[in-house]
This record gives C-alpha cells, structure tokens and sequence, in this order.
C-alpha cells in the first residue's frame, strides 16, 4: 500500500508541475483564444461597447494596446492554481484507474491496449474536474473580460465571490456539457498518447532525437483531442460567461439550447472558434505530457 501511496503522490506532484510551466509558457495564445471563443457572450461585444475581434492577429494586436502586454497573463494565476491540481489529479487518477483494469500487451492486443488507455483518461478527466470546475470557470471570466475600461472582476477572490451571489450552482454552469466533453479529450490526450508512446522506436533515447519523438507523438494528439472536444468547450464556456447574471439576462437556457442557438444563428463554424488559436495553444498541452514523461524519467518512477 505505502508504494501505491508514494507513486500517487508523485504523480500528483509531477503532473501539476509539468502543467504549471507549460500554462505559464503559453498564456498569451490561451487567453487570445479564450477571447475569440466567448466574444458571442460578452455583453461588452453584444453591446457594442467594444468593438468585435477579427482574428488572432487582431485579437494579439488589441489586446496589447489595449490592456498592456502583461495583460495577456491576466487570469494566468487563476489558471495555475486551476491547472495544477486539474492535471495533478488527471495524471495521478489514470495511473491509478489503469491499475483497475488487466493489462494488455502493445504488441499483441493493442486494441484492447488502446480502449484501456482512453477509458482510463477518460475517467480520470471527469473525477478531477469535479474538484476544479469553479476554478476553471473564474479562469474563463477573468481571460475573457477585454476592453480597455473598468474590469468586471478585480481578481479570482472577487470573480468566485460575486458569482457564488447567485447561489452555488452558478459556479457550475457548463457542468454537465463540461463532463460531456473532458471525456473524449481527455480520453484521446492520454489514451492516443500512452498508446502511440509505446510504438515510438525512439522513445528510450535521452537525447534530442528522443525528445523529439516524443514532443512529435505529445503534439499530433494534444491537436487530435482538441479538435474532438472542441464543440463541447465552445458551449461550456457560453455557459460560463452569463453565470454571474440573474436568469432572466442568460442568452442561453441550458446546454441543449446553447447548442441549438449557436447551430441556428451562427452555423458549425462557430463552435470551432478559436479554434486555429487552440492549435498553437496544443504545444503547452504537448509539453505537459512529455516533461510529465521526463519528470518520471529523471526520478526513476517511469
């Protein structure tokens, strides 16, 4: 049991710290991204008080005459703080709900191999963001509050209190679709990862050809599980963005009509907005799995 215990809590340590520096790296695109994806939210876009993002060079250019360069870190703590344990708790539940299942060989029963890995980081994805989604909803809040006057929150304290205003539920707008969609991401992002990990001819190489190869594997399925959840996070962080305002004000009434409205109004294209921000943005994701990988490594628990 001690050695189960130990294994945890490294995991635990080793995945938030890998997902911390690659947060803190990419920032400045997450927040652009953010931004682009929830314009059709803001009340300060719909209003017409600021004027709408055109693309991810406007977005980058605006943001920093704006706001000021340091503005693209804004909620950046909030995400750390958000990020550390999401990640911590995802690299630590699928090391140990892999256990739960039998083991199969790469070689000779990859399928089952393969539908391990995913279920595996499937289930771990849905257990952490239990614990993290009010985090997770300041940090959408906080990113995507743009314009150049007044800010609607003055920080995570602030954000978390005026929401929780209208009851403990507004903290978990977005919930349910959330669930919906952290499953396939997260069941690709590690399942396609731990399973193309082990076909890499290269992958026991310390220099930069394994590193390399590694970082190669991490991007094609930080992309792949991006693209496959990418609907339900458009419509998650809808829902997030009306959860301070009374009921009466919310554009959408649920997860099935902000589906409807966005299909209707916009089209299919809307619900991959963001989207060309959100490859870029794939690169921290891919550097999470692989200096998970070599943290493990380096202190022999790989």
């Amino acid at each position: 049991m001690a050695e189960k215990k130990s294994n945890f809590l490294f995991d635990f340590a080793a995945g938030g710290t890998s997902g911390a520096i690659a947060k803190t790296c990419t920032a400045p695109i997450e927040r652009v991204k953010l931004i682009i994806q929830t314009q059709d939210a803001n009340p300060k876009i719909i209003s017409g008080e600021v004027p709408r993002y055109t693309g991810i060079v406007n977005c980058f250019s605006r943001v920093a005459s704006e706001q000021g360069i340091a503005a693209f870190w804004r909620g950046n703590f909030t995400n750390v703080l958000r990020y550390f344990p999401t990640q911590a708790f995802n690299f630590a539940f699928k090391d140990s709900i892999k256990k739960v299942f039998p083991r199969y060989s790469s070689d000779t029963q990859f399928g089952m191999f393969f539908l391990t890995n995913v279920a595996s980081g499937g289930m771990a994805g849905v257990g952490s963001l239990c614990f993290v989604y009010p985090l997770d909803y300041a940090r959408t809040r906080l990113a995507s509050d743009v314009g150049s006057g007044t800010r609607e929150f003055n920080g995570l304290a602030d954000c978390l209190k005026k929401t929780a205003k209208k009851g403990p539920r507004a903290l978990y707008n977005g919930f349910g679709v959330s669930a919906m969609g952290i499953f396939p991401y997260r069941g690709v992002y590690f399942g396609m990862f731990d399973s193309l990990r082990e076909k890499n001819p290269y992958r026991k190489e310390r220099g930069l050809v394994g590193f390399a190869s590694k970082f190669g594997v991490a991007q094609v399925t930080a992309i792949t599980a991006g693209y496959a959840s990418y609907p339900f996070d458009t419509v998650r962080r809808r829902l997030q963005m009306q959860s301070n305002k009374p009921r009466e004000e919310w554009i959408y009434k649920g997860t099935g009509d902000c589906f409807s409205k966005i299909m209707k109004n916009e089209g299919v294209p809307a619900f991959f907005k963001g989207a060309g921000a959100n490859v870029l943005r794939t690169v921290g994701s891919a550097m999470v799995l692989v200096l998970y990988d070599e943290i493990k490594v380096a202190f022999n628990f790989a």
